[in-house]
């Protein structure tokens, strides 16, 4: 009915918890052997996840239990839907702890560059404060040498002030020597003096310290007290034993004798005058005690009651935690009897036993093995992936580059051909012209030659003339103000052209030059691959020939 509570527990005094000896029954399979895999310090006292993880194998070996057996069509259909269900859950659950994961990582990252930042500032600034301390040295340093300059400059301008008026002061031998701070006494380094050029001055040398013989004859003139010395054994203040113990009637009398001195030196001692008060102080009166309480004595009915009350309680307490102990036997009585269960297991069941974890653990391996192989083959296509997207990308953008190039002169060639072909119309237009009076000039001499024409006819001519030139020039100059018109419209759409119809042209131009092209290499490739086996055929043929 009683317990204590100590400040120490088998949990600190032992590295790892026990793992006693278990023998397991013929055709079971216990819950436990599953997490044969969970040691102390790995997994090991168990936590959510862990606890998370042995719900999960729960509901498998449920799901497993509860598949259709492979009898019919329909059953196999059920059975290939479930595992296809089951496969996308796990597939689920994979992804999500590879979120948790990579949320780790990312906390983690964060707090290293966290550190690296906070390194840095620290580093910044120790640098700064050595930057700040050297500066501040330089500057005191400065400060220094400007000092030192100033006190020369002072006790140059000094001593010329003394020699104001040109007068020569004689040496006062007197007041030198009786003043202790002046030259004579303490000269300046300044002044052409040293102290320490001339130390050997002040070393001691004696022939008694220098020499032997000096030596022997100073030890020679010490006493004998100094040299030999004697110890004399001190005298015990009580009688001993042979041996050299002291006995206990000894000892009781020593200090009989002592408290005898104690109490004639209480009994003879004199009072001391008292002295007169040095200085007045005032003594504070003590605060008087409170009365000290008196507690009434119990009478023995009382004490009977109360002890009957704590043996009532002790009783209560010792049955309360039995019966706490015993709902927790009863909760957790699967375990118990799985446990005593284990103990009556045979050698038969224990090698069962090992065959079964070994191909389990093999399993595991081997599903880690291709788990491993997943992962190295998805990290193989994807840099073949990137690779490709990259060359990819690297040609699309150098194919804009010099499909933007083409553009621009292209735009330069046609501006260069507009320009040549106005140049060629005015030309041609004056050398028409000139062709057009050359003509009309023969014509007039012509027909004033023959003498038949008339005034009439002639001025017809003339009109006619006119009118054709003035309409070729009307029309060419309509053509030339539409040209102009015309490469003003180009000019506004190039300069207001978006982001997004420049993306649509070049997806144009991918799509009418980059995939036909595409198209084109892989047919060549294609034609390549045929003709290089009828080549390899025919190569074996004369080979074979010849040989």
């Amino acid at each position: 009915t009683l317990g204590t509570q100590t400040n120490y527990r088998d949990g600190e005094a032992q590295t790892d918890p026990y793992s006693p000896e278990y023998v397991v029954p013929s055709g079971s399979v216990p819950e436990l052997l599953t997490l044969a895999t969970l040691t102390w310090g790995r997994g090991l006292p168990a936590g959510l996840a862990e606890v998370e993880m042995i719900e999960r194998a729960r509901e498998k070996r449920a799901w497993e239990a509860a598949l259709p057996a492979m009898d019919s069509a329909s059953n196999i259909a059920k059975r290939r839907k479930m595992m296809d269900e089951m496969e996308r859950k796990e597939w689920a659950f994979r992804e999500q702890e590879i979120e948790k994961l990579q949320e780790i990582r990312l906390e983690v990252l964060k707090k290293l560059l966290r550190r690296r930042e906070e390194k840095q500032s620290e580093l910044d600034a120790k640098r700064l404060a050595d930057h700040w301390q050297n500066h501040q040295k330089a500057q005191e340093e400065k400060i220094k040498k400007i000092q030192h300059g100033f006190a020369l400059l002072l006790r140059k301008l000094i001593a010329k002030r003394k020699k104001v008026m040109g007068k020569l002061e004689r040496r006062d031998i007197i007041t030198e020597y009786a003043d202790l701070a002046s030259q004579v006494y303490a000269p300046l380094s300044r002044t052409g003096y040293f102290p320490d050029n001339h130390a050997e001055r002040y070393v001691v040398k004696s022939f008694y310290l220098n020499t032997f013989a000096g030596l022997c004859e100073l030890e020679a003139s010490l006493p004998d007290s100094l040299t030999q010395i004697e110890i004399k054994a001190p005298q015990p203040k009580c009688t001993t034993t042979k041996t050299g113990f002291i006995k206990r009637s000894a000892r009781l009398e020593v200090e009989l004798a002592q408290v005898h001195q104690a109490l004639l030196e209480k009994k003879n001692k004199v009072k001391e005058p008292k002295k007169p008060l040095r200085f007045l102080e005032k003594v504070e009166k003590p605060v008087p005690r409170p009365p000290t309480p008196v507690l009434e004595k119990p009478s023995v009915e009382e004490e009977e009651v109360e002890l009957a009350v704590i043996c009532l309680q002790k009783l209560l307490r010792g049955r309360a935690v039995q019966s706490m102990m015993f709902e927790e036997k009863e909760r957790r009585l699967e375990l118990i009897r799985e446990l005593r269960t284990t103990h009556a297991l045979q050698e038969d069941g224990q090698l069962l036993l090992k065959a079964q974890e070994e191909a389990t653990r093999a399993l595991q391996q081997q599903r880690d093995l291709q788990m491993h192989r997943l992962s190295s083959m998805e990290n193989r296509l994807a840099q073949e992936e990137g690779r490709a997207l990259a060359n990819m990308f690297d040609f699309l953008s150098k194919e804009l580059l010099r499909l933007q190039e083409e553009r621009r002169i292209h735009a330069f060639v046609m501006l260069a051909e507009r320009q040549r072909r106005t140049r060629e119309a005015e030309e041609s237009g004056r050398r028409q012209l000139e062709e057009r009076r050359q003509r009309e000039e023969d014509e007039i001499f012509r027909q004033a030659r023959r003498g038949d024409c008339t005034v009439d006819s002639y001025l017809e001519d003339i009109i006619l003339s006119s009118m054709e030139g003035t309409a070729e020039e009307q029309a060419r100059e309509e053509v030339q103000r539409m040209a102009a018109e015309i490469n003003d419209v180009a000019w506004e759409l190039e300069s207001s052209r978006t982001r997004l119809q420049s993306e649509e042209i070049v997806a144009e131009l991918v799509y009418a030059f980059l995939i036909p092209e595409v198209e084109k290499m892989s047919v060549r490739e294609k034609v390549r691959q045929a003709q290089r086996k009828h080549l390899r055929a025919a190569h074996q043929i004369i080979h074979g020939g010849t040989e």
